[in-house]
């Protein structure tokens, strides 16, 4: 399955590069235009080889005990942070990209500064769950934005095809494209992992102190997932 996804990115992003190449020459919109649900099974396909932080999002949807629209709205930032970011380095910040943008596409400062994100949200996660007096939750829109703050890699690389050819709007066309199959992924595992959240909720007038387990046990798992990364 993992094989048969690759091969099909591979098949897309060649016909997505021929088409924005074509367009650059031609203008002709049409052709452009017929790509495009490409676009999106592209960014549906990206989004399914392993990444994209699927597990990170449904453990804190979990350890957080979610509902079913903060869910979807910690998916969506989570999604258009990641494709966002590609474009803004594209657009504007050719500093970043000269500095520390690597020949495979990653921003190994972003991805650290995400990763640092995410193990102060896990520390946070373990304090409370250990804490008895506290019971604020930690707002998904910060947990987005962290966990998204990992530029797509495939995303970056047509939106500085397209700039070289002088074609940007083709590659924010394509970036647009690709958030729709990303965000359907992400939306995906959000739903389910605020379903798999609700059905543990229903055990917590048994176990009263379910909850705070969950979510130390999440947070430990956000903490392992974080720091293995930035390891190594």
């Amino acid at each position: 399955m993992l094989a048969w996804l690759v091969s099909l990115q591979a098949s897309i992003q060649s016909s997505v590069s021929e088409h924005i190449l074509a367009f650059s020459a031609s203008g002709d919109w049409a052709g452009l235009l017929s790509v495009m649900p490409f676009a999106v099974l592209f960014g549906f396909a990206h989004a399914m080889t392993p990444g994209h932080n699927k597990l990170v999002l449904a453990t804190y949807i979990v350890g957080e005990r979610s509902r079913m629209w903060p869910s979807l709205s910690t998916s969506a930032l989570l999604s258009a942070v990641h494709i966002g970011s590609a474009v803004v380095i594209a657009l504007f910040a050719n500093w970043l990209v000269s500095r520390n943008i690597t020949q495979a596409g990653r921003a190994p400062l972003l991805e650290d500064i995400s990763r640092w994100f995410l193990v102060a949200i896990a520390a946070w996660m373990i304090w409370r769950a250990a804490s008895p007096r506290a019971h604020s939750h930690l707002r998904g829109g910060l947990f987005g934005f962290a966990a998204g703050l990992v530029p797509c890699p495939l995303t970056l690389f047509i939106m500085v095809l397209a700039i070289t050819q002088g074609v940007p709007v083709a590659g924010a066309m394509f970036a647009v494209s690709m958030l729709i199959g990303v965000g359907c992924v992400l939306a995906g595992v959000a739903i389910l992992a605020t379903l798999a959240a609700a059905q543990l909720a229903a055990q917590v007038a048994r176990f009263p102190n379910l909850p705070r387990m969950i979510e130390g046990v999440a947070g430990l798992f956000l903490l392992l997932v974080a720091t293995s990364q930035l390891v190594g």
